[in-house]
């Protein structure tokens, strides 16, 4: 049985053109390791004028999630994206995780 994940996510103002660009498409490599890692189903909406984006995901296992962001190529995807949105200290994207209330299969 799959995770079901969902979590919210800022833009900066004057940044929203740009980061959907990066993100037509990912990157191959980064596509790639998060296959890999057991991901299925990402998908990030835009809330148009807020910056606020909401992404969904299915993984396999939150240990392997969780290992996605010791790699190489993850490192460097939040690197090129952390002037375009609220991040951490280590550059991973300010996440707030939202709790699942209703699912219909």
């Amino acid at each position: 049985m799959r995770i079901r994940k969902a979590f919210l996510m800022l833009v900066h103002p004057g940044c929203e053109a740009e980061y959907e660009r990066r993100h037509q498409p990912i990157w191959p490599e980064l596509a790639e390791v998060l296959k890999a890692h057991g991901v299925h189903h990402y998908s990030i909406f835009r809330e148009p004028g807020t910056g606020r984006c909401f992404a969904c995901v299915e993984i396999e296992d939150e240990a392997r999630w969780a290992a996605i962001a010791q790699t190489e190529v993850c490192r460097r995807w939040w690197k090129s994206m952390a002037p375009l949105m609220a991040v951490n200290p280590d550059l991973s994207p300010v996440a707030t995780e939202l709790p699942e209330v209703f699912h219909l299969d």
